[in-house]
């Protein structure tokens, strides 16, 4: 049974949820509140600021090596244009359903581990609980890169890290990488009558664009298998396309966005490389043999590494038997899981809700997934504390 009530659990989440932390706007107040609640608990924080927002990690017991680190980023999507019936800021019932912006993605998992902190605080821990709280997940992934060379600066690092995004609490051991971009072609505008004159970025991006998309085919086509992901293969997508004014003027600047998910085993940064090669290569001699300043900017949105568990690891049965589900999952979205694997922290996702809801108008959680968030926390301090017997 859960050791906290739902209702101690929905008063949390409707505070946090309460926080528009909405990834343009600053996340510091709610990690201010995370610290006080923590501290109410005699939990000590670290609070880390960066230009209006902010990491948090605490740590919940000894300081010895061996811990588990409990993993959430608290920013969350936009809501405009979307058709939310009642403020997407102050939670609201209806039946078993929760609903607000971020009660899903992900601060339902992040209420939980609130208002399981008498649980935590009362436990003999034999070995450590790292909370570790980030910001603009859902853009850059800039929280997560940050907060990961201090975990071990302190006190010893964690010895595994569980990401509480939804997969209605069952665990998930890989998921692709995510990596993005923000690309700005420049050439010469000019009359259209007069085009060999002037340098068309517009044309220039769009076939880049299409180079994009060949590599696409490529993969979906010939590209390394990882079964469980859907679709088993890495996929480019080019997402938004800016340029132009009217027909009759060439236009000198064209701007866009495009992204690679790539499978554990493919490469974003080589995809990147052969991209960046193709244009110097093909398309800018063409531009700059008729203007000399033509070029391609590239600025990196976010660069997210993949997660491979392998099923063997401990971590897996550990999950399975905390969370009750013999599940080890592939998903094909990202998340910060991987940045703990890269500094050799094992990672595995589990956490409350569902990823259908995530991002969407009238975002909900369940009081289901949330009790059961907090059965498989309470297994985890059991598995904590049984070791100090």
């Amino acid at each position: 049974m859960p050791m906290t009530s739902i209702a101690r659990i929905q008063t949390m989440l409707a505070q946090l949820v309460a926080f528009d932390t909405t990834s343009a706007r600053s996340n510091v107040e709610l990690i201010e509140f995370v610290s006080a609640e923590l501290e109410a608990h005699g939990v000590e924080s670290r609070v880390m600021l960066e230009n209006g927002k902010a990491n948090l990690h605490a740590i919940i017991g000894p300081r010895l090596e061996g811990g588990i680190a409990l993993s959430a980023h608290v920013d969350c999507v936009p809501v405009e244009g979307q058709a939310w019936l009642a403020d997407p800021f102050t939670l609201r019932a209806d039946g078993d359903k929760l609903i607000g912006r971020g009660a899903t993605d992900m601060k339902g998992f992040v209420a939980c581990i609130l208002a399981m902190l008498p649980e935590f605080t009362a436990a003999h821990l034999a070995r450590p609980f790292h909370i570790c709280l980030t910001h603009d997940e859902e853009t850059s992934f800039r929280g997560a890169a940050r907060l990961m060379p201090v975990l071990g600066r302190h006190a010893p690092p964690p010895g595994f890290c569980v990401v509480g995004e939804p997969t209605n609490m069952a665990p998930v051991i890989a998921h692709k990488g995510y990596a993005s971009w923000d690309v700005v072609f420049t050439g010469l505008s000019g009359h259209s009558s007069r085009a060999h004159e002037t340098v068309n970025a517009l044309m220039a991006a769009a076939e880049a664009i299409a180079w994009l998309k060949a590599e696409a085919r490529s993969f979906a086509r010939d590209g390394r298998r990882v079964e469980g992901f859907e679709p088993p293969y890495t996929t480019l997508h080019a997402g938004t396309f800016h340029s132009g004014t009217v027909l009759n003027i060439v236009p000198d600047r064209a701007e866009f966005t495009f992204e690679i998910r790539a499978v554990p085993g493919d490469s974003s940064p080589d995809i990147l490389a052969r991209f960046v090669a193709h244009v110097e290569s093909v398309i800018l001699p063409e531009l700059r043999a008729v203007y000399p300043g033509s070029e391609m900017q590239l600025r990196v949105r976010a660069n997210a590494p993949p997660l491979g568990l392998p099923e063997s690891d401990p971590l897996v049965l550990l999950a399975q038997r905390a969370s009750g589900s013999n599940r080890a999952g592939f998903v094909s979205y990202g998340t910060e899981a991987g940045y703990y694997q890269e500094a050799g922290i094992p990672a595995i996702v589990c956490g409350p809700g569902d990823i259908a809801q995530a991002h969407q108008p009238e975002e909900f959680i369940t009081t289901t997934q949330l009790l059961a968030c907090c059965d498989f926390l309470g297994r985890l301090i059991e598995r904590q504390s049984r070791r100090a017997a």
